[in-house]
């Protein structure tokens, strides 16, 4: 998921929120050393492999795998570039690209997909004017809000050789802590403040990172949820972003259904 997107579309939701009610109410660790003991000696265990693109594009979730979502691959205008993210403080970076949908540090292969589910309310479309006409002031602006009861989840993969994705998470784990209490970025040419790096308890694959954070732009603050837990050689990384949850400040929680899908495609 593009954050930065969907903040924009938050923001144009609610201007267009706003324009309807003013006309409507006049207002286990693997990829180590390993070795044992053989006859005399001592053996290493080969180092372990990182899933090539092919493999990684057969195992991310898609269509049929999460009931009630739609999984698509994700759009040029849903994704950033490597590039995109640069932070105030360097140990903070690693927090700033996995919240970005981007790899702490570089895979050898990646797969993505978005993964888009929507509440009752959004599958309907948005309340057309004469509706809101209709409404009390506070009936029309819970409609609207109902409307984008949207969750958007941007999925990824990605592979690492040897021991590469142990280290990338223990360095994710590290940055969490040292950047809980916040900092200054930039994503895509947008300045924003990461608030806090909230820690979240989750059991998932062989060992996992989990956080709220929270951001302000524009005056706009926002949570976004973010897990990244490791399979083997490979890092799953989700970043999740609710509309509805943020025009209204309220907490919302993490993607369990679309993370327990892709576990499980992992093996």
């Amino acid at each position: 998921m593009r954050v930065a997107a969907i903040r924009r579309t938050v923001l144009t939701a609610s201007a267009v929120s706003f324009a309807l009610l003013v006309t409507a109410c006049g207002g286990g660790e693997e990829g180590g050393e390993d070795k044992k003991a053989t006859g005399g000696g001592k053996s290493e265990k080969p180092a372990a492999k990182a899933l090539t693109a092919a493999e990684l594009e057969k195992l991310v979730v898609t269509k049929g795998d999460v009931k009630g979502h739609e999984i698509t691959k994700p759009g040029k205008d849903d994704v950033f570039a490597p590039d995109a993210v640069s932070v105030q403080k360097a140990e903070c970076k690693p927090v700033a690209q996995v919240l970005s949908a981007l790899p702490a540090a570089k895979p050898t292969a990646s797969a993505q997909r978005l993964v888009v589910h929507k509440g009752d309310a959004a599958k309907k479309d948005m309340p057309s004017t004469e509706e809101l006409g209709e409404m009390t002031e506070e009936e029309a602006k819970q409609a609207t809000i109902d409307s984008l009861d949207i969750t958007k989840t941007q999925t990824s993969l990605w592979s690492y050789d040897a021991d590469g994705a142990q280290q990338t998470l223990a360095t994710l784990r590290e940055a969490g802590k040292k950047c809980a209490g916040g900092f200054a970025m930039t994503l895509d040419g947008d300045k924003q403040q990461v608030t806090k790096v909230t820690e979240e308890k989750l059991s998932v694959g062989d060992e996992a990172v989990a956080w709220t954070v929270g951001t302000k732009q524009d005056g706009t603050s926002a949570d976004t949820k973010v897990v990244v837990f490791r399979k083997g050689t490979t890092l799953a990384g989700f970043s999740s972003f609710n509309i509805a949850a943020v025009t209204r400040g309220e907490a919302y929680k993490q993607p369990t259904a679309v993370i327990d899908a892709q576990e499980a495609k992992l093996g």
